[in-house]
């Protein structure tokens, strides 16, 4: 701040007291302060420098030079920055008479300048000099930084704010915009009300003490609070899919943990599996030994065997009871793999019930968009019969100037034959024609006023299905929260089921393991019936690779599990993503649609206005006419005058000279 009043002081010649005051005193406050110098008359000199040195480092968040009588002077000075490298910069120029060279530069200012956010410039007449404000206005429409905009007490007339509505139809950041105590009137609030079709990002907008009709202030409110409900719901809409798009992660990852969680249980299966086959090698390399040390045994009990016959009976009898054994245990391995194919079964036909709710439910999403897309055509209906009866109004519109037009035509015929024939009516033909004008002012206002009536119903009509829209809208996005709830529904539960199948998996292992361990022990127990217990240990191994297979099977299983469930969501996203594209491509014909009859509007309006000169113009006509009639009349009468003063003279004078001739005495004396 010290350099900055230093190198004010150096630029300028005669600096000023109180504005070193001032920056002396933000000097000592910390952060970046206001530099408030209003009701300061501020010097060119002081302008032209302030103008150089605020494009450079100023640490300020707000400049306020209210009442500082800177006029055309300061425009000339230069003191409009073109570029402030403060982010949400605030400037004050209220109260300081700027005009055509004020609103030039602050036109150069809006254009080149991207860190201002609100500048206020109320009580002053930017809108007296037409040029100066167009130039102001195409500034403001190639600016997209600034948000708020005050022009109270401007001075500002309907083309003023024509200028306006055009640099609003370009501008996409202004959020409020402050018009009051100008003099807008009724065709500058009309074109405001037509460029609010296009803004969609105004949210305030004060029209109060400009003569603009009720109507149009309802309808500018009507628009402002349109424009805030859909930034609310475009706000809504992105925070849903930002939550969404965080679900699906989520969803992602779990899915990743419960894969991984399944690959490492598949392993820790397969250990235990080989350490199984290991300990059972290891058991047949002992039953293996022991068979040797036997046929040595049985080597040496040759010589024995007529000693050993009794013995050898009863390990006959020994071989059967253990055969008999061995059919038991082959009989329990079929029931439990006929159980285990049972439990396949039931998996199976659980997962086609499965199968048959998701395709329900997504017949039901389908018929869902079908009722949505069947509302839409109905709406695109009642477009067409409002744009039909558009046409129609046009139609009769165009019919009744041409029947004005012939009335007018053959009025004037009507007034020239009566001019030809009745010069001495005319007073009364004069009355006649001023009833017969009254009569048709009257047909054409109550006909004015039947079709401003018939434009006010159409956009109450209009309203009314935007509002419908709007409705839908909101129907439309809470089935699609139902769809999503429906579908996180569908997901737990099948979480909720393959965990449960995963429980009934490891109790089948531990089952079967158990089961192993018994034929373990049984195999341990019977060392004396070597051949018997490696035909076990054979089906042991058998069984082994069985549920190896199943196991293997299984993991399949669900790996297409998962990938039907991920083509699934894949689908129903794809479905919204097509469902929001007609929405919005319904979206943009609706604003097609307004555009066009914001410009039929416009053509009524230019057709009544046209329709009013014409009439002005024949009135005026008819005016001089009978003004000419008036003249000629007078001129008539004042001839006849004449010429019976001239008859009067002659006939005075042949009597006087009748009179005085001899003849005259003679017929006298007679």
């Amino acid at each position: 701040m010290e350099e900055f009043r230093r190198a004010y002081a150096r630029l300028c010649v005669a600096p000023q007291e109180p504005v070193l005051r001032r920056l002396r005193e933000l000097g000592a406050a910390p952060g970046r302060g206001r530099l408030d110098l209003a009701a300061q008359s501020l010097s060119l000199e002081t302008c032209g420098a302030l103008g150089r040195l605020l494009p450079g480092a100023a640490p300020f968040a707000e400049v306020a030079l209210g009442d500082c009588g800177l006029c055309e002077e300061g425009g000339r000075g230069g003191f409009f920055p073109r570029r402030t490298p403060t982010d949400h910069l605030g400037f004050l120029f209220q109260g300081n008479n700027l005009r055509n060279v004020g609103a030039e530069a602050l036109g150069k200012l809006l254009r080149q300048n991207k860190s201002i956010r609100s500048l206020i410039l109320e009580w002053n007449s930017l809108g007296v000099w037409e040029e100066g404000f167009s130039f102001f206005c195409q500034g403001l429409g190639a600016n997209n930084f600034l948000q708020q905009l005050d022009l109270r007490n401007n001075q500002i007339n309907h083309q003023g704010a024509g200028d306006l509505a055009m640099a609003l139809k370009q501008n996409a950041s202004l959020q409020e915009l402050d018009l009051r105590w100008n003099n807008i009137g009724l065709l500058g609030g009309r074109a405001l009300l037509n460029c609010l079709h296009s803004n969609k990002t105004l949210k305030r907008l004060e029209l109060a003490g400009n003569n603009v009709p009720s109507d149009i202030l309802k309808a500018v409110e009507q628009a402002m609070n349109h424009n805030q409900d859909r930034e609310t719901i475009l706000n809504e809409t992105q925070n849903r899919t930002y939550i969404l798009s965080k679900e699906v992660l989520s969803l992602k990852d779990e899915n990743t943990k419960q894969f991984l969680d399944l690959m490492d249980t598949i392993d820790k299966q397969r250990e235990e599996i080989a350490r199984s086959g290991r300990i059972s090698a290891a058991r047949v390399s002992q039953l293996q030994e022991a068979l040797d040390e036997q046929h040595s045994i049985m080597n040496s009990l040759k010589a024995k065997l007529q000693m050993t016959e009794a013995a050898l009976a009863l390990s006959e009898q020994k071989v059967h009871n253990l055969g008999e054994l061995l059919n038991a245990v082959k009989q329990e391995q079929a029931s439990m793999a006929e159980c285990h194919f049972m439990e396949l079964q039931q998996q199976k036909q659980e997962g086609a019930v499965r199968e048959g709710k998701l395709l329900h439910d997504l017949s039901a999403a389908s018929e869902k968009n079908l009722l949505l897309r069947n509302q839409v055509d109905e709406l695109e209906k009642k477009c067409k019969v409002q744009q039909d009866q558009l046409f129609q109004v046009k139609q009769d519109l165009t019919n009744r100037t041409a029947e004005l037009k012939l009335r007018a035509i053959r009025a004037e015929e009507h007034l020239e034959m009566e001019k030809k024939r009745f010069k001495q009516s005319l007073e009364d033909m004069e009355s006649l024609r001023v009833k017969e004008v009254g009569h048709m002012t009257q047909h054409i206002e109550t006909s004015e006023r039947s079709m401003q009536d018939r434009i006010q119903r159409l956009e109450a009509i209009r309203i009314a299905l935007e509002e419908e829209l709007s409705q839908v809208k909101a129907a439309a996005l809470a089935e699609r929260g139902r769809a999503e709830e429906e579908l996180m529904k569908v997901r737990n539960q099948a979480r909720l089921e393959e965990r449960q199948q995963l429980e009934h998996l490891e109790e089948k292992l531990r089952l079967m393991t158990e089961s192993r361990n018994e034929a373990q022990n049984c195999c341990i127990k019977q060392k004396q019936m070597i051949a018997e217990a490696q035909a076990k240990a054979n089906q042991l191994s058998l069984h082994a690779d069985g549920l190896r297979r199943r196991l293997e099977e299984l993991q399949q299983d669900l790996k297409s599990k998962e990938e039907e469930k991920v083509t699934e969501v894949n689908k129903v996203k794809v479905e919204l993503q097509e469902h929001i594209g007609h929405l919005q491509a319904e979206r943009t014909a609706q604003d097609g649609l307004r555009e066009k009859i914001a410009a039929l509007e416009r053509q009524l309006k230019a057709l009544s206005s046209s329709h009013r000169e014409a009439l002005l113009d024949k009135e005026s006509e008819i005016s001089v006419l009978l003004e000419k009639l008036r003249t000629k009349e007078a001129d008539i009468s004042r001839m006849k005058e004449e010429e019976a003063q001239r008859a009067s003279f002659l006939q005075n004078a042949i009597m006087a000279y009748v009179q005085g001739s001899p003849l005259g005495t003679h017929s006298s004396r007679k």
